[in-house]
């Protein structure tokens, strides 16, 4: 019984190497540890077993070795052997050399023989996890499609042939559901190695898997002509990818439209619908945070470089269509700038402007000049003076001079210091406070329409005498 265990051992080495595509010496490796842990565990591990792999006969072969002793030394005969007994099987050898005596592997038993067999099918396995790790390994970063199989704990479990994947929940575009059996395709984004295994990471969800997509339906793309240089997505909802061209004659976003919308068409059908924006990148910044903005037309951008921030005004009509529904469009951009963007309409700023030159003019000595002056070097408040430095303040118009910086600085403490001691609020300005909800228009028009309103009625006073009259006859 032993003896067929161990031909089979033998002679599964070469059909393993075969079907589980395997090198052939990892198989005979595991062929030799499972024969010599079965034969330790038979003999024990106190003497000294060696195994080896016959190409002629195919099969393994153990052997025990032991000292050659002269016969009035010997001791032990499990690791010893006399000198007269070891020139019978070689007549070379000499004293306290070593001699390997040939083991008859019938007789380590049916036991010992399945747990050689365990040790060589686990280090089987062991070394097809490796390979089909070290084959995902080299595929991370590429789309890869299989067969829906079944959902665990909400992921999806996609059969990919020598090994399954994992689509967990977030990397799902929201909505979809698939069947066991279906089709699916994702993005290769990690590739895990574990005590189970190699784990498989996919994702649709991604802004590398809309980027791969693009590679795969655009030649320009693959060709390297056109570079995508920045995507943003909300999956399932809508996303928005940058693109440059290398090349002058070739439009970049005509290249990824296609023909009639051809291309982008066949990944938003991948995508189950997923609106894409395609944009021009500029280096420019602002440019390029107004192209991202698109359809919506931009009227003034306010830079922050040292925060990256940037202020947005838009007009009046278009600020819904900057924001998008639920803020997705400013999201999106904000996302593929890398800019923090802040949309503001005309109004909006009108009145923002107006308060924040109210608020600097409760500076002792300040002027609406000086305060105009303060606003657009980009301080909305004193406040925001007095926790500047001397340095900051010396790139206004007026405040050149350390002098002047610091005692703005001062007045600006004093005035927070003042507030604090009364405990009173911090005035605001009467127009933004009572705003009209009416008609949209800027705070600063409609006070001059009153003005002028107001002047024209009096200057109609002034020229009819007859009216002044009768009204005071009346």
């Amino acid at each position: 019984m032993a003896a067929d265990n161990f031909s089979d051992l033998s002679r599964m080495i070469e059909q393993v190497g075969k079907d589980k595509g395997i090198d052939k010496q990892v198989v005979i490796d595991a062929v030799i540890q499972g024969m010599l842990v079965a034969a330790r565990k038979k003999y024990g591990t106190y003497r000294e077993i060696e195994a080896q792999y016959n190409e002629e006969t195919g099969e393994v072969e153990l052997y025990e070795f032991k000292e050659v002793v002269r016969p009035e030394d010997f001791i032990d005969e499990e690791i010893e052997i006399t000198l007269d007994e070891a020139r019978e099987l070689n007549p070379d050898i000499q004293v306290n050399d070593s001699i390997g005596i040939k083991l008859d592997s019938t007789e380590l038993g049916r036991i010992a023989a399945q747990t050689a067999k365990q040790i060589i099918t686990q280090r089987v396995r062991d070394a097809e996890r490796e390979i089909i790790f070290n084959e995902f390994e080299a595929r991370k970063g590429e789309i890869a499609s299989g067969i829906a199989r079944r959902v665990e704990r909400g992921a999806i479990v996609v059969d990919l042939g020598r090994t399954e994947a994992y689509i967990p929940p977030r990397e799902q575009i929201p909505g979809e559901v698939y069947k066991p059996g279906d089709r699916i395709q994702g993005y290769l984004s990690d590739v895990r190695q574990t005590t189970r295994g190699p784990q498989i990471i996919m994702t649709r969800a991604s802004e590398q898997y809309l980027i791969k997509l693009f590679e795969m339906e655009v030649p320009e793309i693959y060709d390297g002509i056109v570079q995508i240089m920045a995507a943003a997505r909300e999956p399932g909802a809508r996303a928005k990818i940058a693109v440059y061209s290398k090349d002058p004659s070739v439009d970049p976003v005509g290249a990824c439209v296609g023909m009639k919308g051809s291309r982008v068409q066949n990944i938003v059908q991948e995508l189950r619908g997923e609106k894409i924006d395609i944009v021009p990148w500029d280096e420019d910044i602002t440019r390029f945070a107004c192209n991202a903005l698109a359809p919506a037309e931009i009227s003034r951008v306010f830079v922050d470089e040292a925060n990256k921030e940037m202020e947005i005004v838009v007009p009046d009509n278009m600020l819904s269509l900057a924001i998008g529904k639920k803020g997705q469009n400013v999201r999106l951009a904000a996302k593929l700038t890398g800019w923090k963007l802040d949309i503001l309409s005309e109004a909006n700023l009108a009145a923002k402007t107006a308060e924040a030159i109210f608020n600097l003019m409760l500076i002792p000595g300040m002027t609406e000049t000086m305060a105009q002056s303060i606003f657009q070097s980009g301080f909305g408040s004193f406040q925001s003076i007095a926790s500047a430095s001397a340095a900051d303040l010396m790139a206004i118009p007026g405040y050149d001079s350390p002098e002047k910086a610091e005692k703005l600085i001062a007045d600006a403490k004093a005035l927070i210091e003042k507030y604090e001691r009364e405990g009173i609020a911090v005035p605001t300005a009467p127009v933004a406070a009572s705003a009209p909800k009416g008609p949209v228009g800027s705070a600063k028009s409609q006070a001059d329409e009153r003005l002028r309103a107001e002047l024209a009625a009096l200057a109609g006073k002034e020229a009819s005498p007859e009216g002044d009259g009768q009204a005071k006859q009346d």
